[in-house]
């Protein structure tokens, strides 16, 4: 019988969300740095995604029925591994292992290495055309699970992203949930910089997807545009498109001007830990 999430009572989508913003921070002071700003900001996201949308079984992670999470921008790695740890499926006693040798939590995301880690994502631009290549695969074997895939503004320079995305409507892949990450940070600068992709709505309209723009820091409105996703009749793919802050929780984070790749000075950690506890008992 398949089993939507792990349950445990009187836990929120809120307290979901806090909890993989705490599990990230602490996993960065293993290292020192990284890509902390960027799992501050998308962690409401997959609150709602791995709590409210999802159809898994947290203790058989290969289990052949369960939607599939695809990280196409591997470094956000410390994010997912967060919010793995928070559904049970990897244990949180291999949190203080982040990144470490011979670690199953490597600093970007290997499909080889870690449950629940569904594909490895280091060359960015490529979570997309394997989604539909998996969601076509479930459509043959006539499966009711879907495909999610998170990807990142940076990665909408990439062609192979925009193929993909042709190639979703074309093949009218409603069983396709595909998330973009909009922080407006790269690692060469601000991505609508770098490579101006607006009007993106009017853009994924116009490739035939059914899709949305929300505050992706805003767990009701996230939750509301999966349940719509979710229910939508059209046979298109979806989109959500989640503009979010990089360094969401702690606010001496949101304000860097630099923040793709964070190097916290080691007394900071326990600063970033307390700033997100005040924001919580808010």
């Amino acid at each position: 019988m398949a089993e939507l999430h792990a349950v445990i009572p009187n836990k929120t989508l809120k307290d979901r969300a806090y909890h993989i913003r705490r599990n990230a921070l602490r996993m960065g002071e293993v290292q020192g740095q990284g890509y902390i700003a960027q799992a501050l900001d998308i962690s409401d996201v997959l609150a709602v995604a791995f709590f409210d949308a999802m159809n898994y079984q947290p203790e058989n992670p290969e289990w052949e029925g369960r939607d599939r999470f695809l990280l196409s921008n591997g470094h956000y790695a410390i994010a997912l591994y967060a919010a793995l740890i928070e559904a049970a499926i990897i244990p949180e006693s291999e949190l203080e292992s982040y990144g470490s040798d011979d670690s199953r939590l490597p600093m970007s995301g290997m499909a080889s290495y870690t449950p629940g880690m569904e594909m490895s994502g280091g060359s960015l631009g490529l979570g997309l055309s394997i989604a539909v290549g998996r969601c076509l695969g479930l459509k043959r074997k006539k499966s009711d699970a879907r495909v999610f895939t998170l990807f990142s503004d940076g990665e909408l320079d990439e062609g192979s992203v925009w193929e993909a995305i042709m190639s979703a409507g074309h093949n009218k892949l409603d069983n396709l949930v595909a998330i973009v990450d909009i922080n407006n940070q790269q690692a060469d600068g601000p991505s609508t910089q770098v490579m101006g992709f607006e009007p993106l709505v009017d853009k994924m309209q116009a490739f035939g997807w059914f899709t949305q723009r929300v505050d992706g820091n805003d767990i009701e409105a996230v939750r509301a545009a999966f349940a719509k996703a979710k229910t939508h009749k059209e046979l298109k793919p979806r989109m959500i498109i989640a503009d979010t802050l990089m360094g969401k929780g702690v606010p001496f984070l949101e304000a860097r001007e630099k923040n793709h790749f964070l190097r916290v000075e080691a007394h900071e950690w326990q600063l970033a830990l307390a700033a997100l506890d005040a924001g919580r008992a808010k």
